[in-house]
């Protein structure tokens, strides 16, 4: 199984007022400053076999704080983990977008979008090269490896409903909050999603086993009745008190 933490960056001047895309330029402001840096802390005793970026300067920020904590760990940097090109929607505030005819299309039937302008992108598009980048890199790094990624909110919400099996037209039931930690392990059969849109969890679920292979299911199977989160199965004892149920309460 290989893991992959997937984080949005942190929060910028524009965050929730203007929709940004690719425009250049656009750093971590204070706050998403200071949640890269509690992010970092978070994650620095869990080894990551690499650390993968969007290439703009939000998320190479975000990626930048984390590798930190790493001894000069590199950053990789991964174009088709890029935001989605919003075209002539790029820079343009998202109160005004929300005006417009298409953006109840977004909301409702992504799937459906191009937008607008030459260098429009459509979101089936977005979700194709984001998750081949995915499959890539876990055949890169192998299948007990554990890596991080930073890219964008609906990057990430595209990616998760892939690994869910949704239609992209449910990715707007998810959410990916800046700093947010979204954790994924790939199987030979299906992927798992062990995490999403986590802002404060701790690590320890994640970290390697004492044989140095991954955490969680032996193989591609599902856990049958929830499965014990990742602790050790306890030895069956002889209930003291009185009598214990036979059935697991999930």
């Amino acid at each position: 199984m290989t893991t992959v933490l997937l984080v949005r960056h942190g929060l910028t001047a524009t965050t929730g007022h203007v929709l940004t895309g690719w425009t250049p330029g656009i750093p971590l402001d204070d706050r998403g400053q200071a949640q890269a840096a509690a992010l970092a802390a978070r994650l620095a005793p869990l080894p990551l076999a690499a650390i993968v970026s969007s290439p703009l300067e939000r998320c190479q920020q975000t990626a930048a704080a984390i590798a930190a904590t790493r001894d000069g760990q590199p950053v990789l940097t991964e174009d088709r983990v890029g935001e989605c090109r919003y075209g002539d929607w790029t820079g343009k505030p998202l109160k005004r977008l929300a005006a417009e005819p298409l953006w109840r299309v977004v909301q409702a039937h992504p799937s459906a979008v191009t937008f607008p302008g030459p260098d429009g992108e459509s979101m089936p598009d977005m979700q194709h090269r984001a998750v081949a980048a995915i499959r890539e890199w876990n055949a890169r790094l192998g299948q007990d490896a554990t890596y991080l990624i930073c890219s964008h909110g609906d990057v990430i919400k595209a990616i998760v409903a892939d690994s869910l099996g949704l239609h992209l037209d449910q990715s707007q039931r998810i959410q990916a909050d800046p700093c947010s930690l979204t954790v994924i392990r790939y199987t030979p059969m299906r992927p798992f999603l062990i995490r999403m849109n986590d802002r404060g969890g701790g690590v320890e679920d994640l970290m390697p086993r004492e044989d140095g292979h991954a955490r969680g299911a032996a193989s591609s199977d599902a856990a049958v009745g929830g499965g014990t989160g990742g602790a050790a199965p306890s030895s069956p004892s002889a209930p003291s008190g009185r009598q214990q149920s036979a059935v697991t309460r999930g």
